[in-house]
């Protein structure tokens, strides 16, 4: 019967989600982000689930929500509100409060910025930062959360080529907590169209150790592989999804799958004074399709 096949796909999407939080993402499905903000006066809007695992710990996110607006030329404004859930190991000492239970519910909320300062021409990347606020949120007496307000402060580059798109860039993580300290990251990652519907991409991701009170305790290199689905019948909606596996340092797993929607309405009367250079972009074939709808 098709209701019953409906009903159990939508069981399994689900099941992901609450199995896939604590996610280093910022560009999703991947770790490595973009200095691209939405389309002035646009939007975008994801259901995601995800996972970040060691040894020590496993640490899912979802169902988790993520809204990104294009509040005015050149900048982005990003929420995350996740719920996720702790799964550590045997050994206690990886939680704050040392008592070591798994535990599920609301984790730290993600609030953030990006700012493209310089734009992509044909000879030089865009380039541009994406700050981030984690706040405290989360229950961190149950290791749902840091319990301090905590940042992200990366640069990211982005240089498109036809149908390839490169990005890549760094950051630091600060952390002003016991238990945890600062650490930097940054990744770089290959995307390639490979038809209408879909695109592919590769990412290599590193960070360093966060502290004995994270399940990341020591520094990881991973690889992670995944893309983008574009549903036939709805232009504006995608399937994201990724996975990966650290190839040195501490062992990590990583996993990532979602749901996207973006909208908004073009203002021929709109004040953006980079209009004229989006149209040309627009027409210049080394411009990617997907940068257009996600940037300038």
């Amino acid at each position: 019967m098709i209701f019953p096949r409906k009903l159990a796909a939508a069981a399994f999407f689900l099941l992901l989600l609450l199995a896939a939080p604590r996610v280093w993402a910022q560009g999703p499905p991947f770790q490595t982000d973009d200095p691209v903000p939405v389309d002035y006066r646009h939007y975008e809007f994801y259901i995601f689930g995800g996972a970040d695992g060691t040894p020590a710990e496993m640490d899912s996110t979802g169902p988790a929500l993520e809204f990104n607006w294009g509040a005015v030329p050149r900048v982005q404004l990003h929420a995350i509100l996740p719920w996720g859930g702790i799964f550590p190991s045997n050994n206690p000492v990886y939680l704050p409060g040392g008592t070591g239970p798994s535990a599920f519910g609301l984790t730290d909320v993600e609030l953030g910025m990006k700012l493209a300062i310089f734009k992509e021409t044909k000879m030089t990347p865009q380039i541009g930062t994406f700050t981030m606020f984690e706040m405290p949120t989360g229950n961190y007496d149950k290791g749902l959360g840091v319990g301090k307000v905590w940042y992200k402060l990366p640069v990211w580059l982005q240089k498109n080529q036809g149908k390839w798109l490169f990005d890549g860039g760094a950051g630091e993580t600060v952390v002003p907590q016991t238990g945890y300290h600062d650490f930097p990251y940054g990744g770089f990652l290959v995307k390639r169209e490979l038809s209408e519907k879909l695109e592919l991409a590769v990412e290599v991701f590193s960070h360093g150790g966060e502290g004995f009170a994270a399940a990341q305790t020591q520094s990881s290199t991973m690889i992670d592989a995944g893309g983008y689905w574009h549903l036939k019948k709805e232009p504006d909606t995608e399937f994201l999804f990724a996975y990966g596996h650290s190839i040195a340092g501490q062992t990590e797993n990583y996993a990532y799958a979602g749901i996207y929607w973006t909208w908004g309405k073009d203002d021929k009367k709109s004040d953006d004074k980079d209009a004229p250079d989006k149209k040309a972009l627009m027409n210049d074939p080394m411009f990617s399709r997907q940068a257009m709808k996600r940037g300038f």
